[in-house]
């Protein structure tokens, strides 16, 4: 053989190598991923081709296939309409899924391999398998009190069980359909999409968990007073500068107090008072005396920075670092560059009524098969060991007097001890602030935790404070629990 021929043999041999490599690459090393893709049209067409598992709340379905006449055999349809997107997401041909239906696609779809061994019977036989069912965590009596309280108020509520983590209610506002994605009429399926993706308000955003997310306002002093107390420098009773306003390093504009006055006689106040009135000269002080990195470590221990799923990626809420002073007081009272999620908030307030131990945040209960034996569950776990037990019992008292006498009555409920902050957080010069309220009830025993935030100061607009605004919301929220 000679030269050129053998260097063209060793060529071809290694282009059908590459070719093998290839295809085994793809065939089986990223079939799976492949096939999970969201668009992929392949995957979601073979899927139309059997009964899609359904998505459960109180034990009735909220997102349910029915059997259609025409290729794709089976219509996947959201019963409540709007009520649980932010928890069920859309299931869509061309656009693919999100939400539970996309964290939880191969068992809702019933390709997954935890299903084989229950599925052999329907496989032997030529029949298509069904897919499981998906009990979320959610109860319908607290979903639809948060939906009615927030109105058509831009903005979010969450409620959560702060001794499991099981998420109660997620409501986002505004809000779509997913019947508009799941229809098979693929032209408007386009439309709605495009409608929903450009519209101003942006209801395709899970605002609970993500978006550009908010500054917390005085809501994030629960996590200053935290590290203050965690320090042993500090007990509920220290007194604290606390000024009209405080004159801040390198800045010619002093921070004031919201309502122009000092916090306390000769300029004074204790920890515990700063927190029932939300004294900002105060907090300002005590961040810039406790130092970046002990205000930054307590945010972390909350869950700032961290990734989470519930299943749905949650935008991990942030604390600038690298502060001057003058920052770092800003962001003591959740201001400058501090960013939150609803969730985050309320993952606060739930390790503070869980005695310091945050749970981590689910959505999903319990997966069945077709005959309602339980495939897998979710077992409660600990997020985060946040603070001391001895810490929480401390803040959680502080947070009783910001609902008994504090800025934050509007969250009381009858014959039930309710604990909470208040929170109006700035945005942007002319712009409304947005209003936050975050607490738990009852106070000694908590059976729900929630997060409020109303964008832009809501219908009250430049008159609204958290007090007035969310802490009404967050008090239906509760009560549709406690009582």
């Amino acid at each position: 053989m000679n030269t050129p021929i053998r260097r063209l043999s060793f060529v071809v041999m290694a282009m059908f190598a590459a070719l093998l490599l290839a295809s085994t690459m793809i065939q089986f090393v990223q079939a799976k991923s492949y096939n999970e893709k969201p668009g992929n049209r392949r995957a979601l067409l073979k899927s139309y081709a059997k009964e899609r598992g359904s998505i459960l709340v109180d034990g009735n379905a909220v997102a349910v296939s029915k059997p259609v006449d025409n290729d794709f055999k089976w219509q996947r349809s959201y019963p409540q309409g709007s009520t649980y997107a932010a928890a069920t997401g859309y299931f869509s041909f061309i656009y693919g899924t999100s939400g539970v239906e996309r964290g939880y696609n191969d068992l809702l779809s019933g390709s997954s391999d935890k299903l084989f061994y229950r599925q052999l019977p329907e496989i032997l036989t030529g029949k298509e398998p069904q897919g499981a069912s998906v009990d979320l965590t959610i109860r319908a009596k607290v979903q639809q009190a948060a939906r009615n309280a927030l109105g058509n108020q831009r903005g979010a509520v969450i409620a959560m069980d702060p001794k499991t983590g099981a998420i109660l209610a997620m409501v986002t506002s505004p809000t779509y359909d997913p019947n508009l994605l799941s229809t098979h009429d693929l032209n408007a399926v386009q439309d709605n999409w495009k409608q929903l993706t450009t519209a101003k308000n942006q209801p395709m955003i899970n605002r609970v968990i993500g978006g550009n997310l908010y500054p917390p306002g005085s809501t994030f002093k629960l996590v200053t007073a935290a590290a203050a107390l965690e320090s042993g420098k500090y007990k509920p009773d220290s007194e604290l500068d606390a000024p009209a306003a405080i004159k801040l390093p390198g800045v010619v504009r002093p921070l004031p107090n919201v309502t122009g006055r000092a916090c306390g006689p000769n300029d004074r106040t204790t920890l515990e008072h700063a927190i029932e009135i939300s004294c900002n000269t105060a907090f300002a002080g005590l961040g810039m005396d406790l130092g970046q990195d002990k205000v930054r470590q307590q945010a972390t221990k909350f869950g700032f920075g961290q990734q989470l799923t519930i299943p749905m990626n949650v935008t991990p809420s942030t604390f600038p670092g690298n502060l001057q002073q003058a920052q770092l007081a800003q962001s003591s009272i959740g201001q400058f560059d501090v960013r939150a999620t609803p969730l985050q908030m309320a993952m606060v307030s739930a390790g503070i009524a869980n005695g310091g131990k945050v749970m981590r945040p689910y959505l999903v209960q319990t997966v069945r098969d077709k005959n309602l034996d339980v495939v897998q569950s979710t077992d409660p776990s600990v997020f985060s060991d946040a603070i001391g037990s001895d810490v929480a019992t401390q803040l959680k008292d502080m947070m009783k007097k910001v609902v008994d006498t504090g800025t934050g009555r509007r969250a009381q409920i009858p014959n039930v001890e309710v604990a909470g902050k208040t929170g109006t957080a700035e945005t942007a010069p002319g712009v409304n602030a947005d209003v936050w309220f975050t607490g738990f009830a009852p106070a000694n025993d908590p059976k729900v935790v929630v997060a409020v935030v109303v964008e832009d100061g809501g219908t009250a607009g430049q008159e609204a404070s958290g007090g007035s605004v969310a802490a009404p919301i967050a008090k239906a929220v509760m009560e549709a629990v406690v009582n």
